[in-house]
């Protein structure tokens, strides 16, 4: 079964790992600047330097025409495509819009057999088979099969028993450079990273546990960092349990629509 994710961020990272540990052949779609902050657990970092690790499993950048070469290795192909026009080429059997954009930015439903979409923004029966909740909380990892997702709240999820303060953002327009490194420990009113100049300081202590990339254009009030204050480093080398909990959702829907389960039972 090959599923294409449109996105290759943290949480598009633990649906391909729970795909790809499921025995399915996954292929991940991404911008040519992509946006990811935790990115020592994201395959969309093979964009940037080439090969991407994430729990052992590897991600390598590539051209629509070496797919079928590196699935074969049992590495996930990574192309730049935000479009998804890789889809149909490849006569995709689900694909995931994991893009995490808190809308639907082109994915419909009649884009291959199973459709599946994480978070709000979708409408399952709409433009999309499924929904996968994606806020923390009692419903998180639950299969929409009709309706969508809880409407996004702009309150990031409660960490550590911090929530907003816990998210680095950009201070003005530009360009972003960080000073320090995902895993570092940090305090609060540290410098993690600077836009044009200006600092971007954190607003809570713990372990930085995501960094934007050096160079990327950033809006003020992006969101670039985050502070884990439960400061264990071990975590930033391994995906999260919202992200295996999303990516355990979107396995039962694609097996739900697919008749996958019927098949290994």
């Amino acid at each position: 079964m090959l599923v294409v994710i449109r996105g290759g961020g943290d949480i598009a990272t633990g649906i391909a790992l729970r795909l790809h540990r499921a025995g399915m052949e996954v292929v991940i779609c991404e911008t040519a600047c992509p946006t990811a902050i935790r990115r020592t657990v994201c395959f969309s970092e093979a964009v940037r330097l080439g090969e991407a690790v994430v729990e052992g499993v590897t991600a390598r950048r590539a051209d629509l025409e070496e797919v079928p070469d590196i699935l074969a290795q049992g590495v996930i192909p990574v192309l730049v495509d935000p479009t998804g026009a890789c889809i149909d080429p490849l006569v995709s059997d689900a694909v995931v819009d994991a893009i995490l954009a808190k809308r639907n930015l082109g994915t419909t439903i009649d884009m291959a057999p199973v459709v599946v979409a994480a978070g709000p923004g979708f409408t399952a029966g709409v433009d999309c088979h499924a929904v996968v909740e994606t806020m923390r909380g009692h419903y998180l990892g639950r299969v929409v099969y009709d309706g969508s997702a809880l409407p996004n709240t702009g309150v990031p999820g409660l960490i550590g028993g911090k929530s907003g303060e816990r998210v680095l953002r950009a201070p003005a327009d530009g360009i972003f450079q960080g000073v320090r490194r995902i895993g570092e420990q940090v305090r609060e009113g540290d410098t993690a990273g600077y836009v044009d100049g200006i600092p971007m300081r954190c607003t809570a202590g713990g372990t930085l546990r995501g960094l934007l990339a050096d160079g990327v254009p950033v809006t003020k009030g992006m969101k670039c960092g985050d502070v884990d204050p439960r400061c264990e480093p071990d975590h930033c080398r391994c995906v999260s349990d919202k992200a295996l909990a999303v990516g355990g959702g979107v396995l039962e829907a694609i097996l739900h629509f697919s008749g996958a389960l019927e098949a290994i039972l």
